[in-house]
């Protein structure tokens, strides 16, 4: 086996489509990309959007991370294979049984976008294995192409008005930055612009995993300062606290974050956890998204500060999976990652509930 190409990926998610009509959508996504290509989004499930919540889980954002995208075809793959036959998946010595499969296909939609960023994943594939960003061109035809679609999404993209100058903010405005450029404007991007528009398309999503890798490491928000729960005036909104965001282990601000909202994504950030430590022993840990780094624009941030914004947006909680130990594993090494990803995405799904905001349940399905 090789790693697929966006052609590969594109062919996987319309046959699947085809081979399970009933249990699956390929969704059109609106925007394609700068070299032309248009991306298409695999909805899994056997009920309509309006009929129950979703999980929207995305990969390929960032080119050179190869595994994501084969491990959501592979995940999109293994579900519909095993509902319709009425069994449980095994990876390593993580075990669903064939109720946990049913639970997931009949109570929630997943949207699978397995390859965001095709333009960059061909580059990278074909040009430079390193490459990170999309293929958008330089203004004055210049070599200094493309942006990080993980920098481009509208939360605090301004980051040298948002963040401390002495933060270490990881964005750039330089568009000749190899890495972390945001772009022209918040949301320039048609990859951005695809999935701005499946959430807001998809009303009923309430979950938002960001498949990347490699540290391994598995992240909730928020990304751009410490949480914390007292101060709600301490808000990406307050234009007051622009400037200082961003300092570790400081008094003047934190990113609010309800108390029952933290609760709920540090309890599914150490549940996905354990259960891709459970496929072969690998612990990636779970933190908050900070601890890595300060982020702005990021994918996972997004989603959650939508409703901070406008309050009558659903509450989307974000999640990225830091998977893996390098960015182009040997494959035998890549399938046992895949299994990792895909034990960690069914545990999120199986202990999500329903209405977002309910409490979590005890114990872990399936166990």
């Amino acid at each position: 086996m090789a790693y697929l190409n966006v052609i590969e990926i594109e062919s996987a998610l319309r046959n699947l489509a085809a081979a399970y009509p009933a249990m699956t959508e390929l969704i059109v996504s609106p925007n394609v990309s700068h070299e032309g290509r248009q991306v298409h989004i695999l909805r899994v499930g056997t009920k309509s959007n309006a009929e129950v919540d979703g999980v929207l889980i995305l990969g390929g954002v960032h080119a050179r991370e190869w595994v994501p995208p084969d491990a959501l075809v592979s995940l999109a793959a293994d579900l519909l294979e095993a509902y319709k036959f009425s069994t449980g998946l095994g990876y390593g010595n993580k075990r669903f049984s064939a109720n946990d499969i049913r639970q997931i296909m009949e109570t929630w939609n997943l949207f699978v976008c397995a390859c965001v960023n095709p333009d960059g994943r061909h580059y990278s594939q074909t040009n430079d294995p390193l490459w990170r960003k999309n293929r958008r061109p330089h203004p004055s035809s210049g070599n200094c192409v493309g942006v990080d679609i993980n920098r481009n999404f509208d939360f605090l993209w301004d980051h040298l008005t948002k963040f401390a100058s002495d933060s270490g903010v990881s964005a750039s405005e330089d568009p000749c930055d190899r890495n972390v450029y945001r772009g022209p404007l918040p949301t320039s991007e048609p990859e951005t612009k695809n999935v701005v528009w499946l959430l807001d398309m998809y009303p009923r999503i309430r979950w938002h995993v960001d498949v990347h890798s490699a540290v391994p490491v598995i992240l909730h928000s928020w990304g751009s300062d410490q949480n914390q729960t007292i101060e709600p005036i301490q808000t990406f909104l307050n234009s007051t606290f622009d400037g200082i965001r961003g300092r570790p282990n400081d008094a003047a601000y934190g990113e609010y974050i309800t108390q029952d909202d933290l609760h709920i994504v540090e309890t599914l950030g150490n549940r996905m956890n354990d259960a891709v430590k459970a496929v072969r022993g690998v612990d990636y840990g779970a933190e908050q998204a900070f601890g890595l780094y300060p982020t702005s624009g990021a994918s996972d941030d997004y989603a959650f500060s939508r409703h901070f914004a406008d309050p009558a947006k659903t509450k989307v909680y974000g999640f990225t999976i830091e998977c893996g130990h390098s960015f182009q594993p040997t494959w035998s090494e890549a399938e046992e990652v895949i299994r990792e990803v895909s034990a960690g995405l069914i545990t999120l799904c199986l202990e999500a509930s329903a209405s977002a905001g309910s409490s979590i349940p005890a114990s872990v399905p399936g166990e």
